[in-house]
């Protein structure tokens, strides 16, 4: 674990009577819950892809400095599902496809590979949750 001083960012987010607002209030919505069908707003796995996307985008972005000068046109599309293990408890199942102009597919092979290594959820850890990340079909968006 890294020393606490050298964290980059920090947020704090709070659910609570179907809702979910971070601690600046950039995101304040309504929940859905798979326990509440009746409910109206965000569902957790829409949740879990946003934040997916959002947190393997940033460290794309990163990585194709290094490789291109198109890392402005990197876009990260992720798919989050959520199911129970036979013992009950939830599991996800995450996969994330990284794209961008411009470059071959061997370069975006080395953007993904980059990436992947660079952001703190490992496609190798299998624990709880099954995530993949896959250079986008086409390459390109």
């Amino acid at each position: 674990m890294p020393d606490p001083s050298s964290w980059l960012h920090e947020a704090t987010a709070t659910a609570a009577g179907g809702h979910v607002r971070t601690d600046d209030g950039g995101l304040s919505t309504a929940l859905a819950s798979p326990l509440a069908p009746h409910c109206t707003g965000l569902k957790p796995e829409q949740l879990l892809a946003a934040a997916f996307a959002s947190c393997l985008h940033h460290a794309a972005v990163e990585a194709a400095a290094d490789i291109t000068d198109e890392a402005h046109t990197v876009q990260v599309t992720a798919e989050a599902r959520l199911g129970r293990d036979d013992d009950g408890r939830y599991r996800a199942d995450v996969h994330a496809e990284i794209s961008s102009a411009g470059l071959t597919r061997e370069q975006l092979a080395d953007l993904v590979a980059y990436a992947d290594r660079l952001w703190p959820f490992s496609s190798g850890d299998n624990s709880r949750h099954r995530l993949t990340v896959t250079p986008a079909e086409n390459g390109r968006h």
